[in-house]
């Protein structure tokens, strides 16, 4: 029996209805495929940085300006913690880039085989000197020890003018240093390389002496008792002096900073760097991150920023009214030979500063 009009009309509107709802279905799964697709497009990698917030801060920002599809999730700490707590994670490690203040702790990744090798084209950028010699992680920004002192409790002519004279017990009571710092470890690694583990214990035994209580938990601490005459002398980075001076002003910054002799083993080149883990799931956006750091861009941030450090990375040069970096006359000691920073951290362990 064929079916009545009414029956095939009712059907026809059935198929019109399921039709209609396939298709709005079908643009709607089209529309969310879409929508997933873009998000998916938005990578996401995690930074460990162990660099000052400044500094950090400023590199994200500006690389996030030119790759708006990437964002950067900063988890901030210590670096030797985070160096410890990458190679706890292994593998599953959720950080994708480890930008380190100071190389021992870039180059004891390194020596754990969870770098990558950084692009030819991003080490290029810096000065050989300043990468890592396997090409595993890139130097992004330096700064170089100096004295800071101040002038109303000691003359310039009366401070030491290399690194051993630290030591000296004249200056007992008058010297304030760092001794837990990471900016601290090449110091003493320089010294160990020029004058061997007997004159370099003797020589912490020394300094430690002459602080007695002026050992400080860190550099910010030596720069703010130096300036307010609480100690007379100490060894910072220099950029904790220009930081002080910018946060504080001019007229309320009563101490000076000074190098120690051409080539003497406390004129030390500290070298900030950053390298990817093996185990980043977004290798390309991290390689694209380092790019941005030693780029014309990335080293202009720095060079403008309140980091006070030297870009090293692209012929950029600082703008700080700082002694240029090409006329700084430092230690011949690369970042191979600070190696991880694991023979300095045993010889101040062994005289109790640790």
């Amino acid at each position: 029996m064929s079916p009545s009009p009414t029956s095939r009309m009712t059907r026809a509107k059935e198929i019109g209805v399921a039709l209609s709802t396939a298709l709005i279905a079908s643009l709607t799964l089209a529309a969310c495929g879409s929508l997933s697709m873009g998000i998916a497009g938005k990578v996401s990698i995690t930074l460990y940085s162990g660099q000052h917030v400044q500094t950090t801060d400023a590199l994200v920002a500006g690389f996030e300006k030119v790759y708006p599809n990437i964002s950067v999730a900063v988890r901030s700490n210590d670096e030797d913690t985070f160096a410890s707590q990458i190679v706890a994670e292994g593998p599953r490690s959720p950080a994708d880039v480890f930008y380190a203040e100071n190389s021992p702790a870039l180059t004891f990744l390194q020596q754990k085989g969870l770098l990558a090798t950084v692009d030819a084209t991003t080490l290029a950028k810096t000065p050989s000197k300043y990468n890592s010699p396997k090409g595993e992680w890139v130097g992004v920004s330096a700064r170089v020890n100096v004295i800071i002192y101040n002038p109303s409790v000691i003359k310039k002519s009366a401070l030491p003018t290399t690194i051993l004279q630290l030591a000296n017990p004249k200056y007992k009571d008058e010297l304030a240093f760092a001794a837990g710092e990471t900016d601290f470890q090449p110091i003493v690694t320089s010294v160990l390389q020029a004058y061997g583990k007997s004159e370099t214990l003797k020589w912490l035994s020394g300094i430690k002496s002459n602080a007695g209580s002026h050992v400080y938990p860190n550099s910010e601490t030596i720069a703010n008792d130096v300036n307010r005459g609480v100690v007379a002398f100490g060894v910072v980075n220099q950029y904790y002096w220009y930081r002080m001076r910018a946060q504080i002003g001019a007229s309320n910054t009563h101490s000076l900073i000074t190098h120690f002799a051409p080539r003497d083993p406390g004129y030390v080149i500290d070298v900030s760097g950053a390298g990817i883990l093996k185990s980043s799931k977004h290798q390309g956006a991290a390689q694209k991150f380092l790019a941005f750091l030693t780029s014309v861009k990335g080293q202009e941030i720095i060079a403008h920023s309140t980091s006070y450090e030297y870009p090293i990375a692209s012929h950029v040069t600082t703008v700080e009214p700082e002694a240029p970096f090409n006329q700084l006359q430092p230690y011949p000691i690369d970042v191979a030979h600070l190696g991880t920073g694991s023979k300095a951290i045993a010889l101040l362990r062994e005289e109790q500063l640790l």
